[in-house]
């Protein structure tokens, strides 16, 4: 049986752009007429998506499948890891749940899943020439080197050579790269084909002398100074540079609730994108101020993210928000905090019944199974009504609704509720086809009565698409493909 070729990238540290260059990589392969598949065998994030055939995985991969021109398919990232607290995390295997663990029961079982990481990964390999696979993390968390299988570990068991890329724009970069490779057992070190440099902002003539010397004590070339490329990608995790934007440049200000376990916030890009809209995250009332919109977005710890709303002042501020007649949007575990009572009988979410913001006539009894499906839907809400939506639900809980329907799915049955200018929804994705992305800047800027004449976006497909070729444009420039193909050949 063929087997599909191999290229991995690993990183000196979360955030160094692992992500970004596999998407690039992947567009760059499949561009060169190759067919290409990304994987990653444990992804650690709350920002994940449901498959065609209703199984969960990662955003990253997702991205990376799209920008290969996959379908996104959950062989992509066996094991998804969803934090629930500092020490624990939802562990899901080919994507369904597997049950809750602490790190250490997880890291005690995790060799286990060897056999699900081959499998899906020979499954893609039969199917493709490459595979581009991404780590986690860096290979020189020496903690947690026994047992790895998502580094150097996961590079051994399918014989992957390896590029290494740091961040220069966290400073550092040399000593991240040396130190990495010094740290790495000598079998290690020889799976390194090259290093990269990333998100590099400058000349890059003034970097030669210690890239020479970089080469000289490491012993591997460095293929390429990544410049820091402007391209707007979905992120995937608490990592994200738009989590940190509390500035709104444009006429319609959002404001997002950056709730503590804020998950699919890529829901949120396609707002961004629009010419009137500007999206900022927020986590205080101060911050908050009189936004012409408030997201409540999707929480792995619906509960707990409802207490800290409370807490923190936030729950009061929107309440007399929405009073006044600020729309507020809830989405997932936002839509179900916007009801009266949230009961958890199972113990889901550690337990126990909290009323919620009122603002909503809905009630939310969690349960011990989780929904995941696609879905398409047609919304009801008048003041969006016919807005076609394309997007998919993941959430644990029933709710009960007591008023106006948000939407109506594809199946028949109905979809979040509407009151007044409060609005709630199950759906994510629910603004990538564009459609309701224009009627809520329709509506809001009525509202705030400027004009709307702006040129409608792009879709999200075309726009994103764009985003791809940018994005490998810049790589393919700043990357020495050859040698990245010699070592992809097994050429070392």
């Amino acid at each position: 049986m063929k087997q599909a070729k191999c290229i991995m990238v690993q990183g000196t540290m979360s955030g160094a752009g692992k992500s970004l260059l596999c998407a690039g990589l992947c567009r760059i392969f499949a561009q060169d007429g190759l067919k290409v598949a990304p994987f990653k065998s444990q992804n650690m994030a709350l920002n994940s998506y449901v498959t065609r055939d209703g199984l969960e995985m990662g955003r990253a991969q997702v991205v990376q499948a799209q920008a290969a021109g996959k379908e996104p398919d959950v062989r992509m990232n066996p094991i998804l890891l969803k934090p629930s607290s500092d020490i624990g995390s939802q562990v899901i295997v080919n994507g369904e749940i597997r049950g809750q663990m602490s790190a250490t029961e997880y890291f005690r079982m995790k060799r286990q899943l060897i056999p699900d990481i081959l499998e899906a990964y020979h499954g893609l390999a039969a199917e493709n020439d490459i595979i581009v696979i991404e780590g986690a993390g860096s290979p020189a968390e020496i903690n947690l080197r026994t047992d790895d299988i998502v580094n150097m570990g996961m590079a051994e068991l399918v014989d992957a050579p390896v590029l290494l890329a740091g961040d220069i724009d966290r400073g550092g970069v040399f000593a991240q790269l040396y130190g990495t490779v010094a740290l790495l057992e000598e079998k290690e070190r020889a799976r390194i084909g090259g290093l990269i440099i990333n998100k590099f902002r400058g000349d890059e003539a003034i970097l030669r002398p210690g890239l020479t010397m970089l080469e000289e004590k490491t012993g591997i070339p460095v293929l390429g100074v990544v410049p820091y490329l402007h391209v707007n990608v979905d992120d995937e995790d608490s990592l994200a540079p738009c989590l940190e934007n509390q500035d709104a440049k444009k006429p319609l200000d959002i404001a997002v609730i950056r709730l503590p376990r804020i998950s699919n916030f890529t829901d949120f890009s396609l707002l961004d994108e629009h010419p009137a809209m500007g999206v900022r995250y927020v986590q205080s009332a101060r911050e908050l101020g009189t936004p012409d919109l408030v997201i409540l977005p999707g929480t792995k710890s619906t509960l707990s993210d409802l207490l800290w709303l409370r807490q923190s002042g936030l729950e009061a501020a929107v309440c007399k928000l929405a009073h006044t007649g600020t729309p507020v949007f809830g989405i997932c575990g936002g839509y179900q905090m916007l009801g009266e009572t949230l009961s958890d009988p199972y113990g889901t979410e550690g337990g126990g019944e909290m009323h919620g913001m009122g603002l909503l006539p809905i009630d939310t009894v969690f349960s011990d199974r989780k929904t995941r499906t696609r879905m398409q839907a047609n919304v009801l809400a008048s003041d969006f009504a016919g807005a076609k939506l394309d997007g998919y639900e993941i959430h644990t809980g029933k709710t009960t609704v007591r008023g106006d329907a948000f939407c109506l799915l594809e199946n028949g049955q109905t979809d979040g509720c509407v009151s007044g200018n409060v609005f709630g929804t199950y759906l994510h994705g629910l603004f990538d086809t564009g459609s309701l992305t224009q009627k809520l800047a329709e509506y809001l800027c009525q509202r705030k009565g400027i004009s709307c004449e702006q040129a409608a976006p792009v879709s999200h497909a075309q726009y994103q698409e764009q985003q791809f070729d940018l994005l490998a444009d810049g790589i393919r420039r700043a990357l020495d493909m050859n040698a990245i193909y010699a070592l992809i050949e097994g050429k070392r």
